[in-house]
């Protein structure tokens, strides 16, 4: 989504480790301005600038402006960002640079909402599968995001890609069949019936009973005499 924001940068002319840690030393981080079959240009910039921006609704699908001072002004996208794995501050940055004329592909975050009448009154359970989407459109066009509502999802009911609603010039990329959520049916529990373990007095009578002839059975003929 195109956002009326402007980050305001300076050339950075030196690069290298010790460069990007007396950078930051001053409280601001280092990045690299690239794409649009332009030279890569270094930078400095506040984090606190870009953070708002990644942390907004729009988050890194979001288009802006960035003013280099004395060098350009040009609309682009966070492509990638690194942060100290301790700490957690923003510690360098890439734009690409945008072609507001041009397509590109970018992922849109799928929000799932209500309570299923599955789950509610059928006792099913929602199981969401996709959570995002691939998309092309010029950058104008691009959504905030996708909002699907389950409320009316029952047993075996399925919400897929082919569902969501498009508005012309967007093209999603990711396959149609491809499933979003869907209700589960709920498990019969199986009934385990256990046999109790004989005791010791019921073994001794269990083995009584093997050794003992049948009710009504012959008895055995006494052994002849030599």
């Amino acid at each position: 989504m195109r956002l009326d924001k402007v980050v305001s940068a300076q050339l950075r002319t030196t690069r290298g480790k010790n460069e990007a840690r007396r950078v930051r030393v001053t409280g601001m981080i280092p990045g690299i301005i690239y794409g649009a079959f332009k030279d890569s240009v270094a930078v400095t910039l506040n984090p606190k600038d870009v953070l708002k921006i990644l942390r907004s609704k729009t988050g890194h699908n979001s288009i802006f402006d960035v003013e280099v001072e004395g060098v350009e002004r040009t609309p682009v996208i966070v492509s990638d960002e690194s942060y100290d794995p301790i700490k957690g501050n923003l510690l360098h940055v890439d734009f690409r640079r945008i072609d507001l004329t041009r397509k590109l592909k970018v992922a849109i975050p799928v929000h799932v909402s209500g309570e299923s009448k599955g789950v509610k009154q059928q006792g099913g359970s929602l199981d969401v599968i996709t959570r995002q989407v691939e998309i092309e459109c010029i950058p104008d066009d691009i959504p905030n995001d996708y909002a699907v509502d389950v409320t009316d999802l029952m047993v075996s009911g399925t919400i897929r890609v082919s569902d969501l609603p498009l508005k012309p010039g967007v093209k999603i990329l990711t396959p149609g069949e491809s499933m979003i959520a869907h209700v589960i049916a709920p498990k019969e529990e199986a009934v385990v019936v256990e046999e109790a373990a004989p005791t010791k007095k019921g073994k001794k009578e269990a083995a009584k009973a093997a050794k003992a002839p049948a009710k009504g059975a012959p008895a055995a003929a006494p052994a002849k005499k030599k």
